[in-house]
């Protein structure tokens, strides 16, 4: 869809073979004049290297940037196993790449050095930094820290963690292929740019402290043991205070909640508990000293959040009509939302996009900072409307 001079399309394709499916989705998305930059999301089975030659067949000279999926988004609905090429184009428009390899332990080094993408696009009022990042890396946030350091708060961030197989995914920085890595494209815009992101999720019960943490986990709230005292808030029944398995499904509509400046962010804790110990963990550092709530929601407060997401960032647009979105979800959100769900969800999307494109896929985490430090999310919708 074009807004003015500038437009985006959205290309899919089922095919088999990786170079044929990267080039049948890129061709599909490349519907004006003027590509600036391909965005991929692609199923973890495809072979990554010949799926990127594929897509860089389609439109040579064109930056490309992309990411491994376990679920992709697009306005025919949700699908797995595909390619999806989101292509934007047109004047008023410039765009720079970077890539880094090798994330485990460097996590601030690595995101300082794919900042370095914003150097090669024009100060423009508008302007946003994308992060595709290895979605099985912890401490995602010291990449965001990272950035920070260079770009500071005046560049807004947006992305996600690439899902993936046992315990590997892909990134995609033209022909160059990562495993362990992060990709960034640098955007910057004559028209607006709007990010949105929302969970879902309701607090409960009082605020906690964070007494003992180190890094990802969390060994006390409020001085107790903080397994026990995160069950107790929300009533938990019996099975779930011993069980790892009714303590995955449990806590799947009952994400942690942390306090930042921008409200209260939704931490995944349902994959990394420690019954021995009784502490949790989610992925992501947890500091001493910092307010935790309990939280819960449903299915249908998760698609209520997906329109908020997208409200949120069509408005940021003020009068200029979306030309498409990006619409990164999580795969914690797809596991509540099930299949009816995951329909029902690009059918809200669609609702909120006003008849513009868009495009994304299922997360291992997801990346929105309009201001602060702090970005990096789980169960939750980000949302980026191109004006």
């Amino acid at each position: 869809m074009s807004g003015g001079a500038r437009w985006m399309g959205v290309g899919r394709s089922s095919a088999a073979d990786a170079r044929g499916a990267g080039a049948e989705a890129a061709r599909r998305a490349l519907v004006g004049a003027d590509p600036k930059l391909l965005i991929v999301f692609a199923a973890v089975g495809y072979d990554p290297a010949a799926l990127a030659e594929g897509v860089a067949g389609a439109a040579p000279g064109v930056p490309v940037v992309g990411c491994s999926t376990n679920g992709e988004i697009t306005p025919d609905g949700p699908g797995e196993g595909t390619v999806v090429v989101t292509a934007i184009g047109g004047s008023g428009l410039w765009v720079s790449t970077a890539a880094e390899e090798g994330l485990m332990g460097r996590q601030r080094e690595a995101g300082a050095a794919v900042a370095s993408a914003i150097e090669g696009v024009p100060d423009r009022p508008n302007k946003v930094l994308m992060l595709l990042t290895d979605g099985y890396t912890r401490s995602q946030e010291n990449i965001l820290r990272g950035v920070y350091g260079v770009v500071g708060a005046g560049v807004p961030l947006f992305g996600g963690a690439a899902a993936g197989r046992d315990g590997r995914t892909f990134q995609l920085h033209g022909s160059q292929v990562l495993g362990n890595g992060v990709v960034a494209a640098a955007i910057a815009s004559d028209g607006p740019l709007g990010i949105g992101v929302s969970h879902g999720f309701q607090t409960v019960g009082d605020a906690m402290v964070v007494t003992r943490s180190d890094q990802a986990r969390v060994y006390t709230l409020d001085r107790e043991p903080a397994l026990d005292k995160y069950l107790r808030t929300l009533d938990a029944p019996p099975e779930v205070y011993h069980d790892p398995a009714a303590f995955s499904r449990w806590t799947l509509t009952r994400p942690l909640g942390v306090q930042r400046r921008s409200g209260v962010a939704a931490k995944n804790i349902s994959h990394d508990v420690d019954f021995d110990g009784r502490t949790i963990g989610g992925g992501t550092e947890i500091v001493q000293g910092a307010l935790l709530w309990a939280t819960e929601g449903d299915a249908g407060s998760i698609l209520d959040a997906v329109e908020v997401a997208c409200e949120q960032a069509v408005a940021a647009l003020g009068d200029h009509p979306p030309v498409g979105l990006l619409t990164l979800s999580c795969m914690g959100c797809r596991a509540v939302l099930g299949t009816d769900g995951i329909a029902q969800e690009a059918v809200r999307i669609a609702g909120r996009a006003r008849g513009a494109p868009f495009a994304g896929f299922y997360t291992l985490g997801e990346i929105a900072r309009t201001r602060g430090v702090d970005g990096f999310h789980n169960q939750t919708l980000v949302v980026l409307a191109l004006g």
